[in-house]
């Protein structure tokens, strides 16, 4: 489909020039054949923009992909803090054989704090194996072993950075910077919204109190792209969407009204100044909020959920009930059409997030045992609802943890750019297999390594997006998710 700029004519009231006359009246049946196109939702074969000027149409409409999709829909589950591959799900012999020796010709800046290396470390946990697929689990996660046949496992994902904010900015936008559109806006532009009562791309962070991640609100901001295709943040506490329910005293043929004023005059105005990006991302924020009244608090409250299902998730069991919560609302917005949706487990830093510099098993076992249930249940609910096939569920953090210890009263583990595991499941991708290794002590991705900017291409592929085609004019230079690299992760694909 095409990303057409539409530009108007001088906007100006009463008499008009030889110039703007001639130009409205020669766009006049084109804009009738465009309007026809937009109504029936078909906009040709390419997702390239050729302008960087704000669309003139409803910015938010459903978009065919470039290709058939495999998946429709994605639940990104975003171990916050940096979970550790040599703790979880890269299982390595070698690094317990050599528990308390030096690593020869390690550099002491790999990790963040160099002044706190220890020797290697063994993990504090048993790995058994579990399914056909034999796939190597840690005791932390005895639900989520019985699902490792329906996950694909990359072992062998890299990063640029070894702090977490630049680490959060490059695998949520491509970027290790601030400033650049993350993968659910870029998903959202490209793809538009199933759901004309919901936001298309919802984020869930931390609702213990321990805060959102390093960098915010940028974790899931729209950068160049227009403002409407950014995520609509959950409250962590009271309702989770502010000023979601109508004003007592005001009926709704009244807001009605007062919206469309509001939208008549905003349009004056952009047709004077037809530049301005955040003009459409404003109307269309009203006309969402109006429309989601009507839809979100009935999407949002799981307590319409029956028993069986809110136990399936551990909404009965304290230590979970909150990401639980999160996740069965993943999966009742995915049914509603929400096309975009990221969970973060974990909250600032260190022990508010998967942050193990001091006490790695203490720190580990706290956030495993927050997700793994409900991580299960949401991969066996999408399952058994048939939506699994449709609905690609990854699981990733920033990076990983260094196999030597950090110093510290309870040995923990620095923060490893050089190696980190991702697993996804559903959507396209073929469970029980394992792409890429580290080396024997889980210190770097030595076999088939993959970028960020890898891992990016692979979600736009099972979307139906091609990744190169994902283009956005921005200051004169055409922009894309990947910028100039990326290749895809076939062999993990169905």
């Amino acid at each position: 489909m095409n990303r057409i700029s539409q530009f108007g004519a001088s906007g100006q009231s009463g008499l008009v020039s030889r110039r703007a006359f001639l130009e409205r009246a020669g766009s006049g049946f084109g804009l009738l054949a465009l309007g026809d196109l937009l109504r029936s939702g078909s906009y040709g074969e390419t997702l390239e923009t050729p302008q960087s000027q704000p669309l003139q149409m409803d910015p938010l409409v459903s978009h065919a992909p470039q290709f058939p999709p495999r998946a429709k829909a994605v639940i990104w589950l975003f171990m916050n803090g940096g979970q550790s591959h040599v703790d979880t799900w890269d299982y390595k012999p070698e690094l317990e054989k050599r528990d308390g020796r030096e690593l020869e010709g390690f550099d002491k800046n790999t990790g963040f704090f160099t002044n706190q290396v220890g020797p290697l470390m063994k993990s504090p946990f048993a790995f058994r194996q579990h399914g056909q697929s034999g796939a190597w689990v840690s005791e932390i996660f005895p639900n989520l072993a019985n699902h490792v046949d329906d996950l694909a496992f990359i072992h062998s994902c890299f990063t640029a950075t070894n702090n977490h904010s630049p680490a959060l900015f490059q695998i949520n936008t491509g970027m290790n910077r601030m400033g650049f559109p993350c993968v659910g806006s870029w998903v959202t532009y490209g793809l538009g919204s199933e759901s004309r009562n919901l936001p298309a791309f919802v984020v869930m962070y931390d609702t213990l109190g321990r805060g959102v991640p390093k960098g915010h609100a940028q974790n899931w901001g729209a950068g160049f792209l227009p403002g409407v295709f950014q995520g609509t943040a959950l409250n962590a506490q009271g309702p989770p969407i502010d000023n979601l329910y109508r004003n007592a005293k005001m009926s709704d043929a009244q807001q009605r009204s007062q919206l469309d004023l509001v939208n008549r005059l905003n349009r004056h105005y952009g047709e004077s100044y037809p530049h301005e990006p955040e003009l459409n991302a404003r109307i269309e924020s009203f006309e969402l909020a109006y429309r989601m009244q009507m839809t979100a608090p009935e999407a949002l409250d799981v307590g319409r959920e029956p028993e069986s299902i809110r136990r399936l998730y551990g909404l009965d069991n304290k230590r979970c009930a909150h990401f639980a919560r999160q996740c069965l609302t993943a999966r009742r917005l995915v049914e509603r059409g929400t096309r975009f949706i990221q969970i973060y487990s974990g909250g600032m830093e260190n022990e508010r997030s998967w942050d193990g510099h001091a006490d790695i098993e203490g720190n580990h076992r706290q956030f495993a045992g927050e997700t793994d249930i409900p991580i299960a249940g949401l991969l066996t609910d999408l399952k058994q609802r048939g939506l699994l096939e449709s609905t690609l569920v990854l699981c990733a953090g920033e990076f990983g943890r260094l196999p030597v210890s950090q110093k510290a009263k309870k040995p923990g583990r620095d923060h490893n750019p050089h190696a980190f595991t991702t697993w996804m499941a559903g959507g396209g991708v073929k469970g029980g297999t394992h792409y890429g290794e580290t080396d024997e002590l889980g210190h770097k991705a030595v076999v088939d390594r993959v970028s960020i900017n890898d891992l990016h291409a692979t979600i736009l592929h099972l979307l139906g997006i091609h990744h190169e085609r994902l283009i956005y004019r921005y200051n004169g230079r055409d922009f894309r998710l990947t910028d100039v690299a990326g290749e895809v992760v076939r062999k993990i694909l169905s």
